[in-house]
């Protein structure tokens, strides 16, 4: 399952600019990170860590999830720099 939202998000870097790094940690399952221009599925530092079950991960970028809600309903959790996070909209907008 994170190979295939690896694939669209190296889609998604390839037309449009992401500035920083952000890492989606799905536990067990493994981890997305986008970061110097480009998607892999290798763990390592990055400005903001969403931590997120897969399953809400496929929604939040099919637009099946806001952000914000998945934030207040416990759903995902953000650390570190904020404002990466909020260039995420931009990329997947």
């Amino acid at each position: 399952m994170l190979e295939k939202i690896i694939e669209r998000m190296q889609v998604e870097l390839a037309r449009k600019s992401f500035d920083g790094s952000l890492k989606f940690d799905c536990g067990d399952e493994g981890v997305v990170v986008l970061a110097d221009g480009t998607a892999s599925g290798v763990d390592q530092e990055t400005d903001c860590t969403i931590r997120i079950t897969t399953e809400n991960l496929v929604k939040l970028l099919a637009g099946k999830l806001n952000p914000m809600t998945g934030v207040m309903l416990g759903k995902l959790k953000v650390s570190g720099d904020m404002a990466v996070a909020m260039k995420l909209g931009k990329l997947l907008g």
